[in-house]
């Protein structure tokens, strides 16, 4: 470049920094970001299903960069110790923090400093997945259908369980959203761990109804080893169009998991968008898309706006489930 030119574009980055408030230094990094690799903290364990899919999701972001994006497991304390560690991060971009939806929809009290709110805590930059969960039931039930499920609960008040993986997880959470919406009354048994034990106890007809995230429970769906009722996704999955929703037995229950991505707080502006335009690209990947829906996980770019509005209508939405687990366990 000649020093007429270099003259030129200092003199422009001067007067970008003037209109957006920083330093002329801080404007080239912002326009070059990102120029080293970014790291994005997840509560997931190495391996789960969830920091797999998120690793897909890193390695479309790396392509589009040209720039490693990393991947750093902080699991437990129910997702405290990766919030933590995000929230004293440099607020520069260069680290992204992916919790799982368990930290927006914690029961008050069971972890420290959580439900963790948006923009309260945070800043949103995008959103990635979503997983659906799945109702199953014992074949040795003999019903086919959720209504049929429903009708019998009706009957049974109380006498029939429902295993789930987790206390105060979303599969305990739809538990509890379903028996408020149909007025029944079912008992929770939770399982810790994968879910192949609780599998082998619906299977067995020890307890008669199953809610997992749908590819976890999708082999034993076709194996036989349960009956599949419903999906909680907003729509029917391509790969199961037999299969009806939640939603259409009881009307606005979706049950997804879902992931979003944020920011530390005083992260810039510029910088969100930059980061977001980066994780829509990956996520509009081919190669991306259908590795993840080969594992039961569907992409869902949105805008940080929009990831925040979900945050809150997801919250409002799971907050009368939160409140009757938090009732239960005093």
């Amino acid at each position: 470049m000649s020093k007429q030119g270099q003259l030129f574009q200092s003199a422009c980055l001067l007067v970008a920094g003037a209109i957006l408030g920083f330093a002329p230094g801080e404007a080239r990094a912002q326009a070059d970001y990102p120029n080293k690799p970014v790291r994005i903290i997840s509560d997931s364990s190495p391996g789960s299903a969830v920091d797999v899919g998120l690793r897909i999701i890193a390695d479309g972001m790396t392509q589009h960069w040209k720039q490693q994006v990393v991947i750093v497991n902080q699991p437990g304390a129910a997702g405290a110790i990766s919030a933590r560690v995000a929230s004293q991060a440099a607020p520069d971009g260069y680290t992204l923090y992916a919790p799982a939806l368990s930290v927006f929809l914690a029961v008050p009290g069971k972890a420290p400093n959580l439900p963790l709110m948006v923009p309260r805590d945070f800043m949103a930059v995008g959103y990635t997945v979503d997983q659906p969960l799945a109702i199953g039931v014992s074949p040795k039930l003999g019903i086919d259908t959720l209504a049929e499920l429903i009708a019998l609960a009706k009957t049974k008040p109380g006498e029939l369980s429902y295993a789930v993986t987790g206390v105060g997880r979303l599969t305990h959470l739809t538990g509890e959203l379903l028996q408020l919406r149909t007025g029944i009354k079912l008992q929770m048994v939770p399982y810790s761990g994968n879910s192949s034990q609780a599998v082998a106890d619906v299977y067995a007809g020890r307890i008669p109804i199953m809610i997992e995230g749908y590819t976890g429970l999708a082999p034993a769906f076709q194996s036989g080893n349960l009956k599949a009722l419903a999906v909680g996704s907003a729509q029917r999955l391509p790969s199961a169009p037999n299969l009806p929703t939640i939603s259409e037995t009881v009307p606005g229950l979706i049950a997804s998991g879902w992931q979003a991505v944020l920011a530390p707080n005083g992260t810039p502006p510029a910088l969100i968008v930059k980061a977001n335009e980066g994780l829509n690209a990956a996520l509009n990947m081919p190669q991306v898309k259908d590795r993840l829906a080969g594992r039961g996980s569907f992409v869902r770019p949105m805008s940080p706006a929009e990831v925040s509005a979900f945050i809150k209508a997801q919250q409002d939405l799971w907050k009368p489930a939160i409140a009757r687990i938090a009732e239960q366990m005093k």
